[in-house]
């Protein structure tokens, strides 16, 4: 959604570079859809990153290495707030999957930081310090995206309610979406994407100028979608994906990149003005603004209907009693009987 494949990319809480990685795969899918040479295309991004870790900053400057990525993770591995390794940095792309909800991440010296420019955030949670950071290591026509936990969309405790306000008064939220839940190993907490960019007006794109979005923020509500590729994991299909792009290049650019243009659609996807976030006091939440979907009338009369389904679930009853009788005779003659 984002396509970094040119100018500065950063990410300040990189881990071991699994998003250069992705960065990389699709500079190397664009290149082929254009007839580049990837190597040629790779050569117009740069690199920029950070992490706490020792040992994850090792990791991640080795998988740059082994792929022939330029980088720069700065000196040495630092906490991104306290130590900021590319502090005159202001990238084309942040992207980041930063570490929900962190609780001790507050110094005395982060007091009145020049990054705090919409608010103050709470001592007790770092993702409106994160969302600050990114947006202050931004260049004029950047864009961001980056992952958070679900409570950011709406939580009004500690002035993060204020802070978001004054980010959408800024009109810097680009699109919201929310991901379904279980995508992810290392958590159950639901999340969903920020968007933000400084120019909406004139922002970056792929390869179309974007059409003017002054005043808007695009909304997709993506929990339906995907498969449980297991019992505990979910995942997107290819079609999933393209689905959820398409309708964030389409309000972009007027179109997609299959000619289609942007539509509303119900239950999915919902283009708003400030006057209808403001009627929701800033909670950016998708779900109140994509609405239900429409569900087709089967032109069955309710009552009809009614009559039919408590007969079906009758019989179900019925069904249900002779297996559970069945089960039970069945254990007993293994000599399991309760």
């Amino acid at each position: 959604m984002l396509q970094p494949y040119k100018g500065r990319v950063y990410d300040p809480a990189m881990g071991s570079g699994g998003f250069f990685v992705s960065s990389e795969k699709f500079i190397e899918q664009h290149a082929q859809e254009k007839h580049y040479k990837a190597s040629e295309q790779k050569k117009h991004i740069s690199i920029y990153g950070q992490e706490s870790n020792p040992t994850t900053w090792k990791l991640a400057a080795m998988n740059m290495a082994i792929r022939g990525i330029d980088f720069n993770f700065g000196k040495k591995n630092a906490d991104s707030f306290l130590d900021d390794q590319h502090p005159d940095l202001r990238a084309d792309f942040v992207m980041a999957n930063p570490p929900f909800n962190i609780k001790d991440w507050w110094h005395a010296s982060l007091e009145n930081d020049v990054r705090w420019k919409y608010g103050t955030p709470p001592q007790g949670n770092a993702n409106f310090a994160w969302i600050q950071h990114m947006l202050h290591h931004l260049s004029p026509t950047g864009s961001m995206a980056l992952l958070l936990a679900n409570g950011s969309m709406s939580s009004n405790t500690n002035n993060e309610g204020e802070i978001r306000k004054n980010l959408i008064e800024a009109d810097l939220v680009e699109c919201i979406v929310a991901l379904p839940g279980q995508l992810f190993t290392n958590t159950q907490i639901p999340a969903c994407i920020w968007f933000l960019t400084k120019d909406k007006k004139n922002g970056l794109s792929l390869d179309k100028k974007k059409a003017n979005r002054e005043g808007k923020t695009l909304f997709i509500d993506a929990r339906n979608l995907g498969y449980m590729k297991d019992r505990v994991l979910r995942d997107f299909t290819d079609a999933d994906i393209a689905k959820i792009t398409n309708a964030l290049h389409a309000w972009q650019q007027s179109e997609n990149f299959e000619g289609e243009a942007y539509q509303d659609e119900k239950g999915f996807c919902f283009s708003a003005e400030l006057k209808d976030i403001q009627k929701h006091d800033y909670v950016l939440t998708p779900g109140r603004y994509v609405g239900a979907v429409e569900q087709e009338d089967d032109g069955e009369p309710f009552a009809e209907k009614m009559l039919r389904l408590t007969a079906q679930l009758k019989e179900q009853f019925a069904e249900s009693a002779v297996l559970e009788s069945e089960i039970k005779k069945n254990l007993k003659g293994l000599g399991y009987e309760f």
